[in-house]
């Protein structure tokens, strides 16, 4: 791989086959190479880009504004397309931006939302629980009574914790 990359280009006038360089991120080809000139790349207008090395003689035009919900990640400018993102809390669906998901009492969240992704949320295992509806919380583990020298006085499920109590003393 050679540096700049090279095309190959006809010279209609000479009848040869050059090896011209390409024009780099940036730029646009203005004009191909001869047997006495490099190529000639002029740089992209505004609100137009390039991205890569490349031989077209245009350059690409930036996406337009972001959406509502959406802020800028990356502005618009010669080597780079504008990249538009979801706020906090939401995700992009086909072109919306929608609401993380929540996941209710007795499920989890094992994976949280991204800007490109909904909440995953799971049913909260055996020896878990989760009592609110919450789109960052995961499964808890159920409190171990005896650990802090506690009786379990009710039994945990997927929505309530252990209820511990301490000992009764018979007198």
């Amino acid at each position: 791989e050679t540096f700049p990359p090279k095309y190959l280009h006809y010279d209609e006038e000479t009848s040869h086959q050059l090896l011209c360089d390409k024009c780099p991120p940036g730029t646009y080809l203005k004009q191909h190479c001869t047997a006495k000139w490099k190529t000639v790349c002029a740089p992209c207008p505004d609100h137009y880009y390039t991205d890569s090395w490349h031989t077209s003689d245009e350059c690409l035009y930036c996406s337009p504004v972001c959406k509502e919900l959406q802020y800028v990640k990356q502005e618009c400018n010669r080597t780079h397309n504008r990249v538009c993102e979801c706020k906090e809390g939401r995700y992009l669906e086909i072109e919306f931006c929608l609401k993380h998901r929540s996941c209710p009492p007795g499920f989890g969240v094992v994976q949280a939302g991204t800007p490109e992704r909904n909440t995953v949320c799971k049913r909260c295992p055996d020896g878990f629980f989760s009592n609110e509806t919450s789109s960052k919380a995961p499964c808890r583990k159920h409190t171990n009574c005896s650990v802090f020298g506690l009786l379990l006085t009710q039994k945990g499920n997927a929505t309530h914790d252990n209820i511990c109590s301490h000992h009764h003393h018979h007198h």
